[in-house]
């Protein structure tokens, strides 16, 4: 009875260590096969592209704005046509006649010397003395004056130009005052032998108050 139960017992310890070793086994398989999983590097996951429409990424072009309409101004077409047998008459440029430049030449007097006529000029003095006012700024200091002139008459009796020679005392106006004197004046002409000659001559004017 003792062989019995040893013999048992030693079996029962051969199938513990039995399933023991295949439980061993399975768990270094499942340690194995797990591992393998886990050191196994995932496969690169494809990535989803999206097509995007080209449509939609470029803008598209402005609307063209629409063409201007040139407007242009034409006379109006006559509906009637009126027809006739007679050509119309030439067209002839109008012709100005030639254009004439007049040129006036200045005639140069030849004005003698007072020694080398034979009659002075005559002048309307009483024309002169009314022409003659004292200057006011002289009248205003109680001052009389003398001018000597000289007047270049022509054969006519005008007198063309009139100069001061001198004015006594200067600077009051009775130089001015002598030339305004002669404005409007006219000559009898001087003459050399009976015939009116143009005459260079000296004529003083005294400006005195009363």
């Amino acid at each position: 009875m003792t062989n019995t139960v040893g013999f048992g017992s030693a079996r029962m310890r051969v199938i513990i260590f039995a399933g023991v070793t295949v439980l061993h086994i399975a768990l270094i398989l499942l340690v194995a096969f797990n591992f393998e999983t886990i050191v196994k590097q995932p496969e690169p996951v494809a990535g989803v592209m999206k097509l995007v429409d080209l449509r939609e990424e470029i803008p598209p072009p402005p609307p063209e704005e629409p063409p201007v309409p040139q407007t242009t101004t034409q006379e109006p077409i006559a509906e009637n046509v009126i027809e006739t047998e007679e050509e119309p008459p030439p067209v002839t440029a109008p012709v100005s006649a030639p254009v004439v430049q007049e040129y006036v030449v200045q005639e140069e007097v030849e004005y003698l010397q007072q020694y080398m006529i034979t009659q002075v000029p005559v002048f309307p003095e009483n024309e002169i003395r009314r022409n003659t006012i004292h200057p006011p700024i002289a009248q205003r200091s109680n001052i009389e004056g003398t001018v000597y002139l000289a007047l270049f008459i022509d054969s006519e009796g005008n007198i063309r130009e009139i100069r001061i020679l001198r004015e006594n005392p200067s600077g009051y106006g009775f130089g001015e005052a002598a030339v305004n004197a002669f404005r409007g004046v006219r000559a009898k002409p001087a003459e050399a032998n009976g015939v009116p000659v143009a005459v260079q001559y000296r004529y003083n004017i005294n400006f005195t108050l009363r």
